[in-house]
C-alpha cells in the first residue's frame, strides 16, 4: 500500500475519531428540549434558566456574520460602523459612548472593575450582599489586587450617602488604600435601588473624584417598574454592566458601557482575560430579539411575583424580603416546615415544582399554574402543620411584637 495510501486512511481513521453528531435522534432530541421548557416554566430557583425560544433561534439565524475581535458588524450594520450594532445600541440606550459584548455578566463586571483601576493601592466600596463582593469568586483581588469595603445598608435595604461617607477612604493617610470605585447594584437581590439616594451617592463621588460602576445586571427590571428611561438610571454612573441573560431570557452575554476612552482599555483587557470572541452574529441576534420581545413581559413576571407574596401572606408566610420586582424571600419556619421539605415535596408533585430555599425568583417563562401550584403547595403544608399543632412564635424586636428579621441573601 502507497503511503499516500495509508496517510489517506489514517486521516479517515482521525476523522471517525474525532466526529460526533450532537443532532443524532432529533425527534428525541427535540423531545427533551420541550420537556426542558416545560420544566423551566415551573423551576423558582433563578431566572439565569430561562432558554431560548424557537422564535428566539430563528431570529438570531439572521443575524450576519463577523469577527468581534476585529471590530466586523453583526446584524446587517456597515462596516464603518466602530463596534458591533449591539453595541452601540447599548451605548446609545444607556447614555454612553460606547459599548463591549462580553460572554457573562462576573466578566462584565470584573473587566469593568479592572479598566477603572490603574494603580495599587485601591480599594472598591460596595453593599455587602453585592455579587462583584460574594458571588464572583473573590475577583477583584485576583483579577485587580483590589481590596474591598463592604458595607451593609443601615436600613438593610439600600446604601445610602451616610453610609457611604462613612466608610469611604480618601486622603492623605497612607496607612489605608483610597477608594477608586463605588459600585452599586441594581436590583439587589430584587430589590430596587432609590433614583435619589444613587445621585446622591454619585456628586459626592464625583465631588472626590471616586467613580461609579453599577452591576446592572437586572437593570431591565427597574426601567419596566417605574418607566424611567436607561439613560437616566445609568447617568450617575461613569459605566456600567448590563445582562441579556438574567431576565430577559438571552442564552448568553452582556454588554459594558462608557466612554469611548474607558472601552477601547476595556476591550484590550477583554482580549487579556480571553474574553475576545469570533462571530458573535447569533449571540447578537439572541440578544436583540430578548430587547425587543422579552422586555416586554417583564411586568407580567412583577405582577405574577406580586400576586405570589400576596398569597404567601394570607396563608401566614413570613416575608423577609417583598416582591419590588421578580424576587420574594420567605420564612418556611413560619408556618412550621423548612426548605428542604418545601422542595421535596413540590418536586414530588404530579407536575413538579424546582425549588431553591428562602428566594423564589420568577421569569419570563415561568407560568400562572406554577405559580397557583405553589401557593396551594405552601397552603396544604401550612394547614398540616397547624393540624399537628404547630403555632406561628411571635418574635420580639425592642419591645414589638410579630416583627420579624428581614434576611436578604
Amino acid at each position: 500500500m502507497s503511503q499516500a495510501k495509508i496517510s489517506d486512511a489514517a486521516k479517515a481513521k482521525v476523522a471517525e475519531e474525532i466526529k460526533f453528531d450532537i443532532l443524532a435522534g432529533v425527534p428525541e432530541l427535540e423531545g427533551d428540549n420541550e420537556l426542558k421548557r416545560s420544566q423551566i416554566a415551573r423551576t423558582f430557583i433563578s431566572d439565569t434558566i430561562t432558554v431560548p425560544t424557537k422564535e428566539m433561534y430563528s431570529y438570531a439565524l439572521l443575524a450576519s456574520l463577523g469577527d468581534d475581535v476585529y471590530h466586523e458588524p453583526s446584524t446587517a450594520q456597515h462596516a464603518e460602523q466602530a463596534y458591533s450594532a449591539l453595541e452601540a445600541h447599548i451605548a446609545n440606550i444607556t447614555g454612553k459612548e460606547a459599548g463591549l459584548f462580553m460572554p457573562s455578566g462576573t466578566m462584565s463586571n470584573q473587566i469593568g472593575l479592572r479598566t477603572h483601576l490603574m494603580q495599587p493601592p485601591y480599594t472598591i466600596l460596595c453593599d455587602n450582599r453585592a455579587h462583584i463582593y460574594k458571588y464572583e469568586v473573590g475577583g477583584a483581588g485576583f483579577h485587580s489586587g483590589a481590596a474591598v469595603t463592604p458595607v451593609a445598608p443601615s436600613n438593610g435595604h439600600h446604601l445610602t450617602l451616610k453610609d457611604v461617607e462613612a466608610n469611604i477612604v480618601y486622603g492623605p493617610d497612607v496607612h489605608f488604600a483610597p477608594t477608586e470605585v463605588i459600585a452599586l447594584e441594581n436590583t439587589l437581590n430584587g430589590t430596587i435601588f432609590p433614583q435619589d439616594d444613587i445621585i446622591a451617592i454619585s456628586q459626592f463621588a464625583r465631588s472626590k473624584g471616586i467613580k461609579m460602576h453599577l452591576d446592572g445586571a437586572r437593570i431591565w427590571h427597574v426601567a419596566a417598574e417605574t418607566g424611567m428611561s436607561l439613560k437616566v438610571l445609568l447617568e450617575p454612573f461613569d459605566t456600567a454592566s448590563l445582562c441579556f441573560s438574567k431576565g430577559l431570557g438571552a442564552p448568553i452575554g452582556s454588554c459594558l458601557v462608557g466612554s469611548k476612552e474607558y472601552i477601547t482599555r476595556a476591550r484590550r483587557i477583554r482580549k487579556l482575560f480571553g474574553g475576545g470572541m469570533r462571530q458573535t452574529g447569533f449571540l447578537a441576534g439572541s440578544a436583540a430579539y430578548a430587547l425587543t420581545y422579552n422586555f416586554p413581559l417583564l411586568p407580567r413576571v412583577h405582577a405574577l411575583a406580586s400576586k405570589l407574596q400576596k398569597s404567601f401572606e394570607d396563608i401566614g408566610v413570613t416575608i423577609l424580603s417583598p416582591a419590588e420586582t421578580c424576587m420574594v424571600f420567605f420564612d418556611a419556619s413560619s408556618i412550621g416546615s423548612n426548605y428542604d421539605e418545601i422542595a421535596e415535596r413540590g418536586a414530588a408533585l404530579p407536575e413538579p415544582l424546582f425549588l431553591g430555599g428562602s428566594r423564589v425568583v420568577l421569569h419570563i417563562q415561568t407560568t400562572e399554574a406554577a405559580v397557583d401550584d405553589f401557593i396551594n403547595l405552601l397552603a396544604t403544608i401550612a394547614e398540616e402543620k397547624r393540624k399537628a399543632g404547630f403555632v406561628k412564635p411571635e418574635t420580639q424586636i425592642n419591645g414589638h411584637s410579630d416583627v420579624y428579621v428581614r434576611r436578604v441573601h
